[in-house]
């Protein structure tokens, strides 16, 4: 088994700052293409919610760049061993969106790993990207 704890321990020890600069950072991966929203058969969720809303790589540019501080929920430590050391922000983002011809607000929950590759450059997993399917809680609203 690959998971160190079924639920890992909600990190709220973050400022408004804090999370200003780690945004700075991750909208520095998006515009550079130094990204990847997760689609495999474990993120099926992703995948689905891209196929139903339309999201193209124009409009997955408009969410994540449109992420604001105060969409942050919290983070937590990655639950897989072999990641252990690596931080997960998770933020929830509400945005209009399309679906099959009907526009809705949904609200969008974006859960991020930005890890800095051997090259010193940084690089971001958008490792959930769909909509929200349970309550969250915001610590700066």
């Amino acid at each position: 088994m690959n998971s160190k704890k079924q639920y890992p321990e909600k990190l709220y020890n973050f400022t408004k700052d804090d999370i200003k600069a780690y945004l700075e950072k991750f909208r520095k991966c998006i515009i550079n293409g130094r990204y990847t929203i997760s689609q495999n058969r474990n993120r099926q969720e992703n995948m689905e919610f891209i196929e139903d809303y339309k999201i193209n790589s124009k409009k997955e540019h408009e969410i994540l760049l449109g992420l604001q501080f105060d969409d942050y929920c919290y983070a937590v430590e990655n639950d897989n061993v072999n990641f252990d050391d690596e931080i997960l922000y998770i933020f929830c983002k509400q945005h209009e969106l399309d679906y099959w011809g009907t526009l809705e607000v949904v609200d969008i929950y974006i859960k991020v790993n930005m890890i800095e590759t051997k090259n010193g450059d940084m690089f971001s997993f958008v490792v959930s990207f769909h909509k929200r399917n349970f309550e969250v809680t915001y610590l700066f609203r």
